[in-house]
């Protein structure tokens, strides 16, 4: 067992490729000393992970990742260590999943207006286990194995993107909220990728400021898509606002390839301090 961590993952219950149980599976075979599920706006695989790494040198930690709107940008916020099973938390998520699946029935709409042959029930069909979390990435692969693009990029680009023809805005629910009942169910809150919203440092600055204001516990400085002196710059970001640093791979099985447990795109290293010096906060 080594002492890395990965606080940033995602299984078939939302837009990732490998069940709860093959993620334990995937992060026992890496040696990783424990992993944070983190599906987006769902905690539905946590007690299959839980369950399948019974008995084992393998921590996994209860997380979510929600979708949050701020000043027109699709924002991430991880709960990390929370009580999934708290009463209050699963009302909350079912408002959410509400929100995602009116958006995503509008979706439908406007990819039929554009010539694409897709409905509610071919989605079902093809994503039976995920009706409450369809993300844009499942459209997205939807596009992509039936020829109407030739890359996951191109989805984005043509038809899902923010700015795109067939984009749906969701219900505008603020990263502040979430992180108010991250903290009601137990857990940290923690700024997922600062550096994929596009803000200028300005900005990006401002927001962290407010979600200090709200109570955030801490940044995703150390990243998979992180170049040059991101990780750097962010760690000093952090430090400025006096919150904790967490790091996560954003792993998705074969909706991100490039990107695997533990490690992401090869080099990253999280140590399981980062972990625990959250949890003194």
């Amino acid at each position: 067992m080594t002492n890395l961590i990965d606080l940033h993952v995602h299984s078939n219950c939302s837009d990732g490729t490998c069940s709860p149980s093959e993620l334990v599976k995937k992060a026992l075979k890496n040696n990783l000393r424990a992993f944070a599920l983190t599906d987006h706006d769902t905690t539905d695989g946590i007690d299959e992970a839980l369950c399948a790494a019974s008995g084992s040198h393998l921590e996994v930690i209860p997380g979510i990742e929600f979708s949050t709107t701020y000043e027109g940008k699709d924002i991430h916020m991880l709960g990390l260590g929370i009580d999934h099973h708290n009463a209050h938390f699963q009302e909350s998520l079912e408002v959410f999943r509400n929100h995602r699946q009116t958006r995503n029935l509008q979706m439908i709409d406007k990819l039929r207006e554009h010539g694409i042959d897709i409905s509610y029930e071919k989605l079902l069909k093809e994503y039976p286990d995920c009706t409450d979390v369809w993300t844009r990435a499942h459209f997205a692969r939807f596009l992509l194995d039936h020829g109407y693009v030739s890359s996951r990029n191109e989805a984005f680009d043509r038809y899902l993107g923010d700015r795109a023809c067939c984009f749906v805005p969701r219900p505008k629910v603020s990263p502040f909220q979430v992180i108010s009942l991250i903290h009601e169910a137990g857990g940290y809150a923690v700024l997922a990728h600062p550096l994929l919203y596009g803000f200028s440092s300005q900005n990006l600055e401002l927001l962290v400021r407010r979600c200090k204001e709200a109570g955030v516990d801490g940044l995703e400085a150390v990243y998979s898509r992180n170049r040059g002196s991101d990780e750097s710059s962010m760690r000093q970001l952090a430090r400025r606002f006096g919150l904790k640093i967490t790091g996560g791979s954003d792993f998705h099985g074969d909706n991100k390839p490039d990107i695997q447990l533990g490690t992401g795109t090869g080099n990253l290293r999280i140590p399981y301090e980062l972990w625990a010096h959250l949890k003194e906060s």
